[in-house]
């Protein structure tokens, strides 16, 4: 049976719908989603593989998302360090860049260079909602993805694909297939195209929510935010 997947319009409708009549704040489901992404990362690379994680975040909310994450990866005993070239002026996310300052978590300017000195990558740059063209100063950054030996790990989905169609059929982008996937609350239909692993994070979405947008919500166990699911949608 194929994983059921969420469209980008369905993805929006259910995050405007989490934070009205499902009385979620966009910080509770930030904070969520940042946990899910640092279990993903603790569970793929332990620190004996290194501890030197570089997290590219992009403006929006899969930007703050990787901020939560390194977060949580600091706390974790990482090293993690952060390319966030495009701040947003959201007294939410100065917040979440505050707290990284305060735990003394460095923040680089040139993405490529920062590579060479990592152990593992977190592309937090675009989600369910990009669409068009790679703009700048981003084309640099996904190129060097693509390049990397190291492992990277796309948040809902690898940076410069479509959320409907995956990757673009040429230019930037077209040959960044992530190692990683981890999907927020549900799969999108672009994890047709990936070939790595794949979790879903989102423990926290009611039966009723997930019925009415008709998608399955995994079986977590214990205390994970995270289930490493196949693609058909079977719990691995």
């Amino acid at each position: 049976m194929a994983i059921k997947t969420l469209s980008a319009k369905a993805a929006a409708a259910l995050d405007k719908e989490l934070m009205g009549p499902g009385a979620f704040s966009i910080d509770q489901l930030m904070e969520l989603a940042g946990l899910s992404v640092s279990q993903v990362v603790y569970r793929v690379h332990p620190l004996t593989k290194g501890s030197r994680v570089l997290v590219a975040c992009g403006p929006g909310n899969n930007g703050g998302d990787g901020l939560v994450a390194a977060r949580h990866l600091r706390h974790y005993g990482y090293r993690p360090a952060i390319y966030y070239p495009k701040r947003s002026q959201n007294q939410l996310y100065q917040r979440l860049t505050k707290q990284l300052e305060d735990l003394e978590v460095p923040f680089v300017d040139d993405f490529p260079a920062a590579v060479k000195s990592a152990d593992h990558i977190v592309d937090a740059i675009f989600g369910f909602s990009f669409s068009g063209e790679v703009r700048e100063p981003f084309p640099a950054v996904i190129r060097a993805l693509e390049e990397t030996e190291l492992p990277v790990t796309s948040v809902d989905a690898p940076s410069s694909w479509n959320i409907e169609t995956g990757p673009p059929k040429s230019g930037v982008g077209s040959k960044f297939n992530p190692e990683f996937l981890i999907s927020l609350t549900a799969p999108k239909p672009l994890v047709q195209y990936f070939k790595g692993r794949h979790f879903v994070g989102g423990r926290f979405v009611s039966p009723a929510i997930a019925k009415k947008y008709d998608f399955d919500v995994p079986e977590y166990q214990g205390i994970d935010q995270i289930v490493e699911v196949g693609v058909g949608g079977e719990r691995l």
